[in-house]
């Protein structure tokens, strides 16, 4: 099989596609790709500004004072009234103009966030230059999942646990991540460390209660080591030991504002902890961050995150060279993540092997966006969309987040599924381009015949441009 095209290699793979009728980036695309991706490399990550992206502890702050006024508007409501068995016209008349003057409710707190935080998150896809940055960061919020699904909570802050934790060090080292990822409220409430306390502690003697192992299991299992990294129940256990007391400022803010991530050093399990052979003194919080560091740079975690990256970016089953050649850069730069990333771009196998992977419903969405050229001022279309495709935003159903391979996206009603939000895209646009200009303009001569002749021969704009948004060009990274 010959090698792709340079240029989708560069928009596809890489980026989130090329944005409209611009030629600049088919032009920058096709004269130097390689260039094209690493562009984006030294460029703070993009993210739309408004006065809705607030910091944790103010979210969580107003979220507490959402949920006690609701409670109290519970509380004062009056019971509901009986059915009343009096009826006829004038009842009927009565009720009528009230309900015509019922305004509808702007949606609850944490949705208005949610929707805010969703639009920021879309609109930087969409304008990105390259789109490399914010694949980097949707890969690793998938990798380190929370679902909004969970609570009010979560879908209050799952936003701004990605701008905090994950956004700043995507391309800077991947112990500071895992310990931004692991201290951050969201991740202690999704995976309840909120609720562990150690047994042997002064709380947990009080109160009777013990650890909760959720948190430490997904460290090591989906967050560093993986699966076969080398780890066993026992380490699961102590690593939960070695977390205790991790968690954050509830409504009474007690031990700081609420939503900000605080040691409980009466809930923290006393004594050494052995993990993965090494002990690790009493210190209160820093046992914990010790671990962490340590785990951070174990080879288990090098060959798991290389792994990854490599079967995300270019195929499900990655070049075991290209594989060995990321872990040998993790290894040696104590796992620079930019390192890392400039490794992969540089890689003879990135650049040759066949474009066989299908975009995820997001990067589909947000492919067919930037081609468009359009810039999202309601996040719900594409919100509506992801539902629709199976990929919602922020809500996988569990902590592995949504499945990364082929197989997962390529199935009969999946594409039928995308078809039809394709469509349904193209009958929205008010001014539709011509097909074959925009596809002339975003893919030049990278457009295989058979998509061409496609695109050409489509009785109307909408059914041409939504033959465009399906042709294996789009489809396929």
């Amino acid at each position: 099989m010959s090698a792709p095209n340079p240029m989708l290699v560069a928009l596809n793979r890489f980026g989130l596609g090329g944005r409209g009728a611009a030629s600049v980036y088919l032009a920058n695309a096709a004269a130097d790709p390689r260039a094209f991706v690493r562009s984006e490399i030294d460029k703070a990550p993009a993210m739309a500004a408004t006065p809705d992206l607030k910091a944790t502890p103010e979210l969580v702050k107003k979220l507490f004072d959402f949920q006690a006024e609701r409670q109290a508007e519970r509380n004062a409501a009056p019971p509901p009234a009986a059915p009343s068995t009096a009826g006829g016209p004038d009842a009927a008349a009565q009720a009528g103009p009230a309900l015509e003057k019922a305004a509808p409710k702007p949606p609850p707190y944490p949705q208005q966030v949610f929707r805010a935080e969703a639009l920021a998150r879309i609109r930087a896809s969409a304008l990105a230059p390259v789109g490399l940055r914010e694949r980097l960061v949707a890969f690793w919020a998938n990798h380190f999942a929370v679902s909004v699904n969970k609570s009010e909570f979560v879908r209050t802050t799952a936003g701004a646990f990605e701008r905090e934790a994950i956004r700043p060090h995507v391309m800077g080292r991947f112990a500071d991540m895992l310990k931004a990822v692991e201290q951050h409220p969201t991740m202690l409430h999704y995976l309840d460390n909120q609720q562990s306390i150690g047994p042997n502690s002064r709380g947990g003697q009080n109160q009777k209660k013990g650890l909760n192992e959720n948190l430490a299991r997904e460290i090591l299992e989906l967050h560093t080591l993986g699966v076969s990294g080398g780890y066993d129940q026992n380490d699961v256990t102590n690593l939960a030991k070695i977390i205790t007391g991790w968690t954050y400022a509830g409504r009474a803010e007690q031990m700081g504002p609420a939503g900000t991530f605080i040691f409980n050093p009466n809930w923290h399990e006393p004594g050494e902890q052995v993990l993965m052979g090494r002990t690790y003194p009493a210190s209160g919080r820093e046992q914990g961050e010790a671990a962490l560091a340590d785990i951070a740079r174990h080879p288990a975690t090098a060959k798991h995150i290389a792994t990854k990256l490599a079967a995300h970016f270019v195929a499900d089953e990655p070049p075991p060279t290209l594989v060995n050649r990321l872990i040998d850069v993790f290894n040696k730069s104590d796992g620079d993540l930019k390192a890392v990333t400039l490794a992969l771009l540089a890689s003879d196998e990135a650049w040759s092997a066949p474009l066989t992977k299908i975009r995820s419903p997001y990067e589909f969405m947000l492919a067919s966006v930037r081609l468009l050229g359009l810039t999202p001022e309601d996040p719900a279309p594409v919100l509506g969309a992801l539902n629709q495709l199976g990929q919602p935003l922020w809500a996988p159903n569990g902590p592995n987040g949504f499945p990364d391979t082929t197989g997962a996206w390529a199935s009969a009603e999946g594409l039928k599924l995308r078809l039809d939000v394709a469509q349904l895209m193209a009958q929205r646009l008010r001014d539709p381009p011509n097909p074959g200009d925009l596809l002339n303009d975003s893919l030049g001569a990278a457009a295989s015949d058979t998509t061409r002749d496609a695109v050409a021969h489509a009785e109307t704009k909408q059914q041409g441009l939504a033959l465009l948004l399906m042709s294996p060009e789009m489809q396929r990274r």
